[in-house]
């Protein structure tokens, strides 16, 4: 991703934001793309529901999912906003279907994952462990490490989680 632009303060009362853009903000912006707010250390995408340039390095910006100033002030005031850097290398893409069959290290205990339930709602690992099967939810805070080329995988999981 790259940085192109730093939300500055609300305007209007309807969640609207100035932005200051950076020079590396791209002339061709469409709002069907969205931007990126990182929150959490996590990459949100956000799209834009109005756009308006002022000047060459300001622009006034709405956001489909901030209709309040307190929902601006709370998740957009004061952060750096993204485009996705179309350059980057596709390599870290997967999905989450790749990873069956890979190992799984669980509170120094090693298995395999045998599943995944693709799910809205909670997205599952089953894992089996110790000769038993056990469902975790597939959340990014519960990997620690993924090794793609020895095909194994770290979990920290949270105590009680796994009843064995």
């Amino acid at each position: 991703m790259i940085a192109v632009g730093r939300i500055g303060r609300i305007f209007g009362n309807d969640g609207g934001v100035m932005v200051t853009l950076y020079a590396n903000f791209p002339d061709d912006f469409s709002t069907q793309e969205p931007l990126f707010v990182v929150i959490d250390k996590l990459a949100v995408p956000i799209f834009c529901s109005s756009f308006e340039r002022r000047g060459q390095s300001g622009a006034i910006i709405s956001f489909d999912d901030i209709d309040s100033v307190r929902r601006a002030e709370e998740f957009l005031v004061g952060r750096e906003i993204f485009i996705a850097d179309e350059e980057s290398d596709d390599d870290d893409e997967f999905y989450m279907e790749d990873l069956i069959g890979f190992d799984v290290l669980v509170d120094g205990r090693k298995g395999t994952l045998t599943d995944y339930y693709d799910s809205e709602a909670n997205p599952l690992f089953e894992i089996s462990l110790d000769g038993k099967e056990h469902l975790i939810p597939a959340a990014e805070e519960f990997i620690a490490h993924i090794d793609f080329d020895k095909r194994s995988i770290k979990f920290i999981l949270p105590d009680g989680l796994l009843e064995l």
